[in-house]
């Protein structure tokens, strides 16, 4: 037997022992996980559907009707200068800034499904686009989790400022090939509105249903691992290891929590034993890393398009370590009281109970906003462009 035969039977094995081992979680520990599940689709009703959604159908839009070919003449020099990709790209970074995971990502794809960048550049873009959405972290995460508006400017600013130099990171990756011009010209007139409208509503709504089922798995996943010890466990031996740091277990639960899912990581800080500028690190990893939960939808997206996973995990990993370190600075170079006293101690629940409509409105908002914007850019364009040929 050969070893990658071998290798490949283990891994069978690990697979089927794994199916079987939550199979047995779930009938033994049915009702929390039930609760678990609950939890999930009230966080996909409340939050998810409603921020998400606008924006699928805006990124959809702005490549199915050749709006990201007009802005990416706009924004050709910002975008080669500093991410060594083409200006077509420059939707997937601004609505992944402004819409939250994984509307970056999925832009990003349909670009190339589009034929708008080559494979080389979408995996350049995948490394930093997909990022989290200003209504998430100023509100559920500042306000809701840290008690004040304070705290989610300093994360949402550590966060682009963690994206833009991973970005910058990323552009040194592969060569520098311009081969899109010919395919942002065909954009322009690529699908009429009525066309694309219907497909974008269609569409969109099919990948946040996929999202949802993502965060419902997950968050079943993160109670059976609890009842079953595997993160106490885990968050024991990880809690001796930073203890001369003055950080406890529950701390370690949390890091450990938010690895596999985002939200129900860090709405589970309050109750760690640590300074206000750890869990504020804490919380600034979180975001930048984003969960396997995202991950998972993103690799969802990517499907058998062909593109390499490697640079975006890896994009992910070092946009969280640069969103610590930049949180971390920015605490203590501009302090402020961020008490544990004020801080949600429920986790996922917490996020869940905010106010639905308000998500909506700011959502739709800011969608509108940004596709406002590229109109007029767009449109200033197309008048400079034909009076020039005049």
């Amino acid at each position: 037997m050969t070893v990658k035969r071998l290798r490949r039977r283990i891994m069978r094995l690990l697979t089927y022992s794994a199916i079987m081992l939550f199979a047995l979680g779930l009938i033994a520990f049915g009702k929390e996980t039930s609760a678990a599940a609950t939890e999930g689709l009230r966080l996909c009703a409340s939050v998810l559907l409603p921020s998400l959604f606008p924006f699928f159908v805006i990124s959809s839009l702005a490549v199915q009707t050749g709006l990201a070919g007009y802005a990416g003449r706009v924004f050709e020099k910002p975008m080669r200068l500093l991410f060594n990709v083409p200006g077509v790209c420059a939707p997937a970074f601004v609505l992944g800034l402004v819409g939250g995971y994984p509307v970056g990502a999925r832009t990003a794809i349909s670009l190339y499904e589009q034929h708008l960048c080559t494979k080389e550049q979408t995996e350049r873009l995948l490394a930093f686009c997909n990022n989290s959405g200003p209504a998430f972290i100023l509100g559920a995460v500042g306000t809701a989790i840290f008690g004040g508006t304070a705290a989610g400017v300093l994360l949402y600013l550590s966060h682009i400022a963690a994206s833009v130099a991973v970005g910058v990171v990323f552009r040194f990756r592969g060569s520098s090939s311009r081969g899109t011009a010919a395919a942002c010209k065909y954009a322009v007139h690529a699908v009429s509105l009525k066309q694309a409208f219907s497909k974008a509503i269609v569409s969109s709504f099919a990948a946040v249903l996929n999202i949802c089922a993502f965060v419902i798995f997950f968050a079943v996943t993160i109670r059976l691992l609890f009842l079953t010890g595997v993160i106490p466990a885990a968050a024991s031996l990880l809690g001796t290891l930073i203890s001369p740091l003055g950080l406890d277990t529950a701390y370690a639960e949390r890091l450990i929590s938010g690895l596999f899912e985002v939200t129900s990581g860090i709405s589970g800080l309050a109750d760690a034993r640590a300074s206000a500028g750890a869990k504020l690190s804490a919380a600034a990893f979180m975001l930048g890393w984003a969960g396997l939960s995202v991950h998972c939808q993103v690799l969802n997206f990517i499907g058998d398009s062909g593109l390499n996973a490697a640079p975006y995990i890896i994009g992910k990993l070092l946009h969280g370590f640069l969103s610590m370190g930049f949180a971390y600075a920015g605490f203590y170079f501009f302090p402020f009281d961020v008490q544990a006293s004020k801080m949600l101690s429920a986790r996922i629940s917490a996020i869940a109970e905010l106010d639905a409509p308000r998500l909506l409105l700011v959502s739709v908002s800011a969608a509108a906003a940004v596709w406002a914007i590229f109109l007029l850019l767009s449109r200033i364009l197309y008048c400079k462009i034909k009076k020039d040929r005049l």
